[in-house]
């Protein structure tokens, strides 16, 4: 018993060891090769795989997000006397949270198991080993154009799932509900701050570069075999998915206590 929960604390350890190795390891090839035009050149096939074709899958999840939170909240705010403000539950509930984390799961899950594939099925047959073998470095090769395409595209996707979200909403209290279109709009824009728009940037950058490495680590050092590629890929969503959630709360928790100090320190100024 103790062997096996001793074996499993190191193999724990060690595997996060491996993965921050990996991280610093992509990060320090980041800054040298942003700078090269060849890494662009490799990055450009990846931006039409990660921001084209996974844009209607984003399109279609923001708007029946959308539809869904119109629909729950009409009849609350009707109660209420607010159903004209059904604009402002809506987008800020895709601003601040669902937009990046939806977007962030649907690029996990549509993205991060291509790469993880991808990846696993180069190592299985060996052309991550040939690449050492040939003096390249497959970390500055392989991995980062597949993480910057992610870093860089998933704030763009969550912008298309805040939009799609925010039409969908106005189609369901404009032509559903007989709610004016001009009121709608208008408490959007009056609710909505450049702050909850940084709050949500700053989520999507952080959901990309994360679920990117996750799903690059996970097809760098899968196992052997068919089922090796298909362990790593759904090992990599579910991590992914998890670190999401988790990422998602702290830096909701650290943006919320930040903006609250720079309103407090400018009532004192």
């Amino acid at each position: 018993m103790l062997t096996t929960i001793g074996a499993a604390t190191i193999g724990t350890f060690t595997a996060f060891g491996q993965f921050g190795v990996f991280a610093w390891h992509m990060l320090r090839w980041l800054a040298v090769g942003l700078p090269n035009p060849r890494t662009w050149l490799r990055a450009m096939p990846l931006f039409y795989e990660v921001g084209n074709r996974t844009l209607p899958v984003i399109m279609v999840t923001g708007t029946f997000v959308g539809l869904v939170l119109a629909i729950q909240s009409y009849d609350q705010l009707k109660a209420a006397g607010f159903e004209d403000r059904m604009g402002v539950l809506v987008s800020l509930s895709l601003v601040q949270e669902l937009g990046p984390v939806l977007a962030g799961v649907m690029v996990a899950g549509r993205v991060g198991g291509a790469l993880t594939a991808e990846l696993g099925t180069m190592r299985v047959s060996e052309q991550i080993s040939a690449l050492t073998v040939m003096g390249a470095d497959p970390i500055r090769q392989l991995v980062v154009p597949r993480f910057l395409a992610c870093i860089l595209l998933t704030p763009l996707l969550t912008f298309f799932c805040d939009l799609c979200g925010s039409v969908a909403g106005w189609a369901v209290a404009v032509l559903a509900k007989d709610i004016p279109s001009s009121p709608y709009w208008y408490y959007i824009a009056d609710a909505i701050q450049k702050w909850d728009l940084l709050v949500g940037f700053i989520k999507s950058v952080v959901f990309g570069g994360m679920l990117a490495i996750i799903a690059c680590y996970k097809g760098f050092y899968c196992r052997t075999g068919a089922a090796g590629v298909g362990r790593a890929c759904t090992e990599s969503f579910v991590t992914s998915f998890v670190s999401i959630l988790i990422a998602d709360f702290f830096i909701g928790y650290f943006m919320s206590g930040l903006y609250r100090g720079i309103w407090g320190f400018k009532s004192l100024v």
